[in-house]
C-alpha cells in the first residue's frame, strides 16, 4: 500500500477541470463571473457563507446576475429545491441545453446519468440500479472494512504527523470503487492513478482538455476486459445480465460517472467529517463507544456537510412558477444543496451540527430521479470508517490550528486540502 501511495498523482485534476471546460464551464470567464454567481460555491470553513442563509429566508428563488447572457436562477429553500429536483417533466438535465449557449459542443458530451433526461435516462439508471441495492451492496461490505483496516494499519506505521487526507480519505473510496466496479487486483495501482483529486476550480492545476479522453480510454479498456470475462462486479454483471443493451462507450460513461460521482464525494465526506470528530468531542466519545450513535452521526454529517453544493443545471422545458418566480422556457437552474439543507423547515438551530439531532430529509444526495444511485453505497463507507479511525486512534488530535487548514476557495464539491494529525 506504501508503493501505492508513493504513485498516486494529481491526474484526475487535470481530467476534473477538463471535464469542466468541456460542460462549457470556461474556468477564464468563470474567473470574471460576479462574486453573487459564485457565491454558492463559497464556504467560511465548513459553513455556506452567511449570503447565502439571507438569500434563501428573504428569496429563495431568485435571479443570478451572469454576463453571457443566460438567464440563471439559484434555489436555495428546501422545499423549492425539491421542487425543481423532482420535477423532471418541466426541467430538464440533458446536455444539449448547454451546446449553443455555453461553448460546448454536442461531442463533448460526457454520459453518464447527471446530463440525461428520460428515457435516456430511466434506461441506464436501471442497469445500474441492481448493482446498488442493498443486497448487492452487502457483499462489499467484507472488503470495505478490510480497506479501512488496511488503511489503519498504514497509518499507525508513519512515524510524526499524518495526513488524514492523504492517508485516509482518497484512498479508501478509490479502492472500494475497485471492488464495486470489479476491476481487477493488478491493475488497482493504475486505476488509483486515475482517482485523485483536488476540485478547486482557481487552485492552479493545469487543466488538459486530453484528459476526459485518456479517462475514458482507460475504462473502455476495462468494459472490454469484463465483455471477454464478465466477472462478479458492476461492470460484469450489467455484461452479463443486460449485454446487449448497452455498448461499450456507453458502459464507460457510466463507470466514469461511479469513478468521479462516488470517489470526489466520499472522499471529502471522509476529510471533513474526520475534522468534525476532531473538533466535536462528544461526537467523538459517541462514535467510538456507541454503535447506534453511527448512524445519526453519519446523517448529520451529510446533511450539515453537503459536499456536494450544487446540483446538475436545470433547464426548464416550458414556462414554470416556483415560489411566486416565473422562469422560463430556455432558462438555466441552480440548486444549492448546502443551502437547502440549512433550511429553517429542517429543525431547530439547523445551522449547528448536531451529532444526536433525529435525521432530516436532507438533499445532500440530490432528489427525485436523479438523486444519487450510490447514496448507500456511500453511507456503507462512512458507517465503517469514521468508527474504525477513532477506536484505532482514541487519542488522536489536529496537529496544525483550525485556522491553518486549507479549503477549497471555490468548488462543487467542497473539501479541505490537507488534514495533519497526531495520532498518540
Amino acid at each position: 500500500m506504501g508503493n501505492l501511495r508513493s504513485r498516486i498523482v494529481s491526474w484526475v485534476t487535470r481530467r476534473y477541470l477538463a471535464r469542466a471546460q468541456k460542460k462549457g464551464l470556461d474556468l477564464s470567464k468563470m474567473a470574471i463571473l460576479p462574486d453573487a454567481v459564485l457565491m454558492p460555491l463559497r464556504r467560511e470553513g465548513l459553513d455556506p457563507v452567511p449570503e447565502l442563509g439571507r438569500k434563501r429566508v428573504e428569496e429563495p428563488v431568485s435571479k443570478l446576475p451572469v454576463p453571457f447572457g443566460l438567464n440563471l436562477w439559484l434555489v436555495s429553500g428546501h422545499e423549492e429545491a425539491k421542487t425543481v429536483l423532482g420535477d423532471v417533466k418541466s426541467f430538464s438535465n440533458d446536455f444539449g441545453n448547454l451546446v449553443g449557449k455555453t461553448g460546448a459542443a454536442a461531442d463533448d458530451n460526457p454520459g453518464g446519468l447527471g446530463f440525461a433526461d428520460p428515457p435516456v435516462h430511466t434506461r441506464l439508471r436501471k442497469l445500474l440500479t441492481p448493482e446498488f441495492t442493498m443486497r448487492r451492496l452487502g457483499r462489499l461490505k467484507p472488503g470495505i472494512e478490510a480497506i479501512v483496516n488496511e488503511r489503519l494499519d498504514a497509518m499507525a506505521k508513519i512515524d510524526g504527523p499524518v495526513d488524514l487526507v492523504e492517508e485516509f480519505a482518497l484512498p479508501i473510496p478509490s479502492l472500494v470503487i475497485c471492488e464495486l466496479l470489479g476491476v481487477p487486483y493488478e491493475e488497482r495501482d493504475a486505476f488509483q492513478h486515475l482517482a485523485v483529486a483536488r476540485f478547486d476550480l482557481f487552485g492552479g492545476a493545469d487543466a488538459s482538455l486530453g484528459a476526459i479522453s485518456e479517462s475514458l480510454d482507460y475504462l473502455l479498456g476495462v468494459v472490454r476486459k469484463q465483455r471477454e470475462n464478465p466477472g462478479d462486479g458492476l461492470l460484469g454483471m450489467i455484461i452479463k445480465e443486460h449485454g446487449d443493451q448497452v455498448d461499450d462507450r456507453e458502459l464507460a460513461g457510466l463507470a466514469d460517472g461511479v469513478l468521479t460521482g462516488g470517489f470526489e464525494t466520499t472522499a471529502s465526506m471522509l476529510a471533513l467529517g474526520a475534522l468534525v470528530l476532531l473538533q466535536d468531542h462528544e461526537s467523538f466519545v459517541n462514535v467510538r463507544d456507541d454503535d447506534d450513535s453511527v448512524g445519526p452521526f453519519v446523517e448529520e454529517l451529510l446533511r450539515y456537510l453537503t459536499v456536494v453544493q450544487v446540483a446538475f443545471p436545470r433547464f426548464a422545458r416550458e414556462d414554470v412558477t416556483v415560489a411566486g418566480k416565473t422562469i422560463k422556457q430556455g432558462d438555466m437552474v441552480v440548486v444549492s444543496l448546502s443551502g437547502a439543507n440549512r433550511d429553517d423547515s429542517l429543525g431547530a438551530d439547523i445551522e449547528t451540527f448536531d451529532g444526536s439531532r433525529t435525521p432530516t430529509s436532507h438533499v445532500a444526495f440530490g432528489y427525485g430521479a436523479h438523486r444519487c444511485i450510490g447514496a448507500e453505497l456511500a453511507r456503507m463507507e462512512l458507517r465503517a470508517a469514521y468508527p474504525a479511525l477513532v477506536r484505532r486512534f482514541p487519542e488522536m488530535r489536529l496537529n496544525v490550528s483550525p485556522d491553518e487548514l486549507t479549503f477549497r476557495k471555490v468548488s462543487i464539491v467542497y473539501g479541505v486540502e490537507n488534514l495533519p494529525v497526531t495520532l498518540s
